[in-house]
């Protein structure tokens, strides 16, 4: 049968009558009942969806982040579970035509059943499920969600493989792998109903889905294509209505659906005149327009959908070239050098995290000028709001698929799976703005070709492993990036990791030859890729954090406790090593905290401003890791309570669009500045070394100018021409609104004066302004305080007789006693 479709875009009002679409959603969240195993009575009652075992059961146990209470948590994933909730469906929804059941998100085995009828088997947590309920569904009923072990199935499937595949049975379940433990979480393998679980009621259709396509930018149009699918293939007349900020904004229609098959997608063409780009925040706005598709039937509203769109175009350029190939990233024709970290789920027992915690996480990476997030691969897709909020805030995101340093089997029913999976992830994903890549997995290909995986395997056996990986990674994933969205696939990050010497010359780089392979800081300086995609180096948490892991309260790093939250084999050794090159190292533990968050941020500073330097030859540097997922020993710049360590103060101030970047090589001081904006900068430079007490060494100034989008060589100087006891000195330059404040050799070389710092505080509206002022040079200066807050500056130098402002913002109500310590004060005098 032919049909028509009349497509029409109402600029200021409706012509139609608007009426309640008839789409009814009823989420079944609250209240649950946890047993286990055999029915007897309820572990846990009154639980609300999401919902994990390991949250719910969290008052009648051990909370599993204090002391080493992990391990006694562990029978929990050895343990099947079942959910059990009562609802009831008013007369009205159940005379709807179509009535489906939706889980959007079930970890990882279970067995689904509506009044004693099973509706759904699910084995894979990434996957959003729905089922036909209909004939099932009464005014009151009873759904129970029996959760199975992982481990027994992964076990079984492990011995119906033919050959051992790398790093355990965790890689038969498609789940967040971290859950297994990694070197900086805990081994919490959760269970449960991990996403909102509704009924979906309807007459007629409803629609699937919206993707707004942008075509092209051109002449000052935006040509755009909303796809729509609908629930099922329509053959009567609708109405299709787009509207964008209200109908406010100057649309047109381009192109008319002329339709001769019956088909549930169609697609509706639009221009958007003098179109108002996003931008990453850091060099423009982000701004995103308002779009609603409208279907009608009979001049009657039957569904509708909003959504934010951002127009952009963003290009992954990776080019041969005279030094090797390129890796940098275009957005709306401009490179964009990317700063920013890797981000990990930030709480093991996923449930726990609320709209609060992606919003002040996500501010603080604004805060610190991060234009680029990268979503690691070994944990989940996040949650809709994430991405909602990187949008809003001007993040981008590098987004993993969900496959960490492992090798994955490749049998049907997992490559069916999989294949779900990855189009399910890209159709909901596709229309933010943030998205700027698609990555297939992280260190899966360099893992198998330089981790030793391979050794003692027959070539047939390497043959199919790896077989299996191109399958997925090579053919799959590639064909469904190109196929549903229009961003950029890249196939595994790193292109090449530190096995491989092409790594500094081609594509993205982890270079962890600081850290795992005990390389001073200055590799970071001599050994640039092209982008850093993952790099770290590990310090211990705030004294909230320490003092919540042990169960005494205490600031003890050496305790049984404490221990237990170190999951690094070598990382206090490594700690300890670092320091010893270039810091004094505390005897006693309140010290010892500090001066290693003091360390982190020394080496990752000496990084990031390498990077930058390098530009445009290095365009990208993301750190590991940004936050945690739990209480611990690690690489985050923000400890799992919040707070900032000094990498996350030290990053704020390395990110800066204009950055005076100072260094020593070969006994001659070199001074860049580097220019993020998009506008060239032209202002007086000034360079001047200066003794701990204030007086002048040297000093030049000319005027300059800092091209846009670029790194500028301003000065350099061998510092042996001056008679200068260069530990005794620092170099205060300063540039346009930029200040840098630099020393001449390691830190625990230098010859600091004794500490006279002077502390003063007034209340304000939002928490206490503060005012330090020193006689002498003070060297990282650290302010801390029992009350909960958050410092806007800390971890900073001090001029002589400079004074610095800064604020202290709070919730409490109580007056807070403002601490230091400075490594003035750890130094022998």
């Amino acid at each position: 049968m032919r049909y028509s479709v009349l497509l029409l875009l109402l600029v200021f009002c409706y012509s139609c009558q608007v009426e309640k679409p008839n789409l009814q959603r009823q989420y079944i969240d609250a209240p649950w009942e946890l047993y286990l195993e055999q029915f007897t009575n309820p572990i846990a009652d009154s639980i609300t969806i999401p919902s994990t075992v390991h949250s719910a059961i969290i008052a009648k146990t051990r909370h599993p982040f204090i002391g080493n209470n992990e391990n006694r948590m562990q029978w929990i994933t050895e343990t099947d579970w079942t959910y059990k909730t009562q609802f009831k469906v008013d007369r009205n929804t159940l005379k709807k035509e179509y009535i489906n059941l939706n889980f959007e998100g079930i970890d990882t085995y279970a067995s689904i059943s509506l009044n004693g009828v099973t509706i759904l088997e699910t084995d894979n947590a990434f996957l959003h499920w729905k089922t036909d309920v209909k004939p099932y569904l009464k005014e009151e009923n009873e759904l129970l969600i029996a959760i199975k072990s992982p481990l027994p199935i992964e076990e079984e499937k492990a011995a119906a493989n033919p050959y051992t595949l790398p790093v355990g049975n965790r890689v038969y379940t498609r789940k967040a792998q971290f859950q297994y433990g990694w070197d900086w979480g805990p081994k919490l393998n959760t269970m449960g109903i991990i996403k909102p679980v509704y009924l979906e009621a309807y007459d007629h259709f409803k629609i699937e889905d919206v993707y707004i396509k942008q075509n092209y930018i051109q002449d000052s149009i935006a040509n755009l294509t909303a796809q729509i699918k609908l629930s099922r293939p329509i053959t009567e007349q609708l109405t299709y209505q787009i509207k964008v900020n209200d109908s406010l904004y100057p649309i047109k229609i381009t192109d008319s659906l002329l339709a001769s098959d019956v088909h549930a997608t169609q697609e509706v063409h639009f221009e958007i005149s003098n179109p108002q780009l996003w931008w990453p925040h850091n060099i423009g706005e982000p701004y995103l327009y308002e779009m609603e598709v409208l279907v009608l039937k009979d001049g009657k509203l039957i569904d509708s959908k909003k959504l934010q769109r951002g127009i952009r175009t963003i290009e992954l350029v990776n080019e041969p070239d005279d030094l090797g190939t390129s890796f940098y990233f275009k957005v709306n024709g401009v490179p964009v050098y990317m700063k920013g970290a890797n981000y990990i789920p930030q709480n093991s027992m996923q449930d726990l995290v609320t709209d609060q915690h992606y919003e002040e996480l996500l501010s603080d990476a604004v805060d610190a000028n991060m234009n680029m997030l990268r979503v690691w691969g070994g944990g989940s897709y996040e949650n809709d709001v994430f991405y909602e909020k990187c949008d809003k805030k001007g993040i981008l995101v590098w987004q993993d698929f969900m496959f960490a340093c492992a090798m994955y089997p490749g049998d049907d029913r997992f490559r069916e799976s999989v294949t779900q999976e990855i189009t399910q992830q890209i159709t909901r994903l596709r229309n933010h703005s943030s998205i700027a890549l698609w990555c297939g997995n992280n260190e899966t290909s360099e893992a198998w070709k330089h981790w030793g995986w391979q050794n003692g395997r027959p070539q047939t056996e390497r043959d199919s492993i790896w077989e299996d990986y191109r399958a997925v990674f090579q053919i799959a994933m590639p064909k469904y990036v190109s196929e549903l969205t229009k961003e950029p696939y890249w196939e595994s990050t790193p292109k090449l990791g530190r096995g491989n010497p092409r790594y500094e010359f081609e594509g993205d780089a982890h270079d962890w030859r600081v850290w795992h392979d005990a390389y001073p800081f200055e590799h970071f300086e001599d050994h640039v890729p092209r982008f850093m995609s993952e790099f770290g180096f590990q310090s211990h948490p705030s004294y909230e954090t320490i003092q919540y892991i042990n169960k005494d309260g205490s600031l003890n790093i050496h305790s049984v406790d404490y221990a237990s939250h170190q999951k690094h084999e070598r990382g206090n050794e490594l700690i300890q090593e670092y320091m010893a090159r270039d810091f004094p190292v505390p005897t006693n533990d309140e010290d010892y905290v500090y001066v290693s968050q003091l360390l982190q941020a020394y080496g990752m500073s000496k990084g990031f401003q390498a990077h930058r330097r390098a530009r445009p030859y290095n365009m990208g540097t993301l750190f590991w890791q940004l936050n945690d997922c739990w209480p611990a020993v690690s690489w985050s710049s923000i400890d799992y309570f919040g707070n900032w360590k000094a990498l996350h103060y030290q990053a704020k101030r390395d990110f800066e669009n204009l950055l005076i970047s100072n260094y020593v090589k070969d006994g001659v001081l070199h001074s860049y500045v580097v220019n993020d904006d998009l506008n060239d900068l032209t202002s007086g430079y000034s360079i001047k070394i200066m003794d701990f007490y204030g007086k002048e060494l040297y000093q030049e100034s000319f005027v300059g100018t800092a091209g846009m989008n670029s790194s500028t060589k301003f000065h350099h100087i061998d510092l042996s021409s001056l008679d200068i006891d260069l530990s005794s000195v620092y170099v205060y330059t300063e540039f346009g609104s930029r200040r840098a404040i630099d020393v001449l050799v390691r830190p625990k070389d230098l010859k600091l004066p004794k500490e006279e710092l002077s502390l003063k505080s007034i209340k304000t509206s939002v928490g206490y302004q503060i005012t330090l002022k020193s006689a002498v040079f003070v060297k990282d200066a650290f302010l801390y305080s029992p009350v909960k807050g958050h410092f806007s500056d800390n971890f900073f130098d001090l001029e002589p007789d400079v004074e610095k402002t800064l604020f202290f913002e709070t919730d409490s109500d109580v007056a807070p006693l403002f601490k230091y310590k400075t490594l003035n004060g750890l130094m022998d005098h």
